[in-house]
């Protein structure tokens, strides 16, 4: 004679419920994504973004808290938005900004300097302010990439970054705790920036890696938005960097 035991069912809930969570660069692809996510969880969400209208209709799209549009680079338009937020805040998630690829003869120094502004100093710029706005143990997570890791030409700005930040993550985790620091490393996402840089050749990507790919599928904004509220929720992770491309680092030449 077998006894059966009932199992009980387990009810997970919403886990960013009553939490604050700030995206800059968050109208469209990882930072949109991952404010619905948020808003799923429970979360209010802060948005911002460089375009008016399309962070507008993220907005309503999430039912943000509040947005403001600006150019995240201009440092006296993002003090005023940080000193202004109410505190404190839970989470802040950085993904403003495009990466910017040119051979050495060709690399435009403006444009050069302004994707380091986005890519290094932003993240500098966020970080002073957590000090004082974001709630201990809550998180900082920037994101960053895995493409540039290989050397090639033509990356060398985009390398500078994709090699920075780890360290920049790590020694942040160290200098804000306990507020937690993590960086998220993508490779090819399928978002609109994507579809940008890409023009005709993204269906082509597409196909090529959907063949390749460990995972046989691209890695889109959700996968990326899901590991970005995980780290917000497991109060066990700082200071570390999280790969996230579909086992794309393990291809030959990818």
């Amino acid at each position: 004679m077998s006894t059966t035991y009932a199992v009980p069912a387990t009810h997970r809930g919403p886990e960013l419920a009553g939490q604050t969570v700030v995206v800059i660069g968050g109208s469209a692809g990882i930072g949109l994504e991952t404010a619905r996510l948020a808003r799923t969880e429970g979360a209010d969400v802060i948005l911002t973004g460089r375009n008016p209208d399309r962070l507008d209709r993220a907005a309503a799209e999430v039912g943000a808290l509040r947005s403001a549009a600006f150019d995240a680079t201009d440092q006296d338009a993002l003090d005023r938005f940080l000193e202004e937020l109410p505190t404190p805040i839970d989470h802040v998630m950085v993904t403003a900004g495009r990466p910017y690829y040119a051979l050495l003869a060709d690399i435009d120094i403006e444009q050069a300097r302004r994707s380091l502004d986005e890519h290094l100093w932003l993240p500098i710029a966020v970080a002073r302010h957590a000090v004082n706005s974001v709630r201990p143990g809550g998180t900082l997570l920037f994101v960053s990439g895995t493409g540039a890791r290989r050397p090639a030409p033509g990356l060398a700005i985009i390398g500078m970054g994709t090699a920075a930040l780890p360290a920049l993550t790590a020694n942040l985790a160290l200098e804000l705790a306990p507020v937690r620091v993590n960086l998220i490393a993508p490779g090819f996402v399928d978002t609109p920036l994507s579809a940008s840089l890409l023009g005709d050749d993204l269906d082509k990507r597409r196909d090529q890696l959907r063949a390749s790919l460990p995972i046989r599928r691209v890695v889109g904004p959700a996968d990326v938005a899901a590991l970005a509220v995980h780290i917000m929720t497991n109060t066990a992770l700082t200071g570390a960097t999280y790969d996230i491309d579909g086992g794309q680092q393990l291809l030959s030449g990818s």
